[in-house]
């Protein structure tokens, strides 16, 4: 039987996909995580906002069972990496497209392991936003860049992240930079490239 024929749309960031996805409001997307603007995890919680039933797969650079299970439990039907075989892509879009569920075989392997010997996620009670919130921090965006970019308000942003350390129980943006970087939320070495360019211009 011959496979359907299908029309397919690109994006190159996070507010574009949703623009596109208003307008086209296609039965399948191919999200990334890391997007220029908005993070990819903030993106499928407003796409399944907008459509419940929306057949989203993750294509990603992250194997981590952090970023795996984030995206599952947002409303992924299906996780790949960007490293998998170009034939096992095709699988998972097939089968998230007729809809059914696909995890990459090696992070499924991995993700059972990681059950067996599961130390604490210290991110398990932040929620997609504020994840989101806590990404944006990182990277070395003020609270005003935030809320802009994120579309919401300031003071929102503000309190997201007083909540955010309460949550995670530390008192400085230092502190939740070190947990954002040891979660993958962020480059070690981009923080380190900024921290330089910094120093540079100071």
């Amino acid at each position: 039987m011959a496979e359907p024929e299908f029309e397919a749309r690109d994006a190159a960031s996070g507010r574009e996909a949703l623009r596109v996805f208003k307008e086209q409001q296609p039965g399948l997307v191919i999200l990334d995580l890391k997007l220029p603007d908005i993070g990819g995890l903030e993106v499928l919680d407003r796409l399944k906002a907008i459509d419940p039933n929306v057949r989203i797969l993750v294509l990603s650079m992250h194997d981590d069972a952090t970023h795996v299970t984030r995206a599952l439990r947002a409303g992924a039907a299906g996780y790949v990496t960007k490293n998998a075989p170009p034939e096992e892509l095709l699988e998972a879009i097939r089968l998230v497209g007729r809809g059914g569920t696909y995890i990459e075989r090696e992070i499924a392997e991995g993700l059972i392991f990681a059950s067996i010997r599961a130390s604490p996620d210290p991110l398990k009670d932040l929620s997609s936003r504020d994840i989101e919130i806590l990404r944006q921090l990182a990277t070395g965006r003020t609270l005003s860049q935030i809320a802009e970019t994120v579309g919401i308000g300031y003071k929102t942003v503000a309190n997201t992240c007083s909540r955010i350390k309460i949550k995670l129980g530390v008192t400085s943006t230092a502190d939740l930079i070190r947990i954002a970087i040891r979660a993958g939320l962020i480059d070690h070495d981009r923080v380190l490239g900024r921290q330089r360019g910094a120093e540079a211009a100071s």
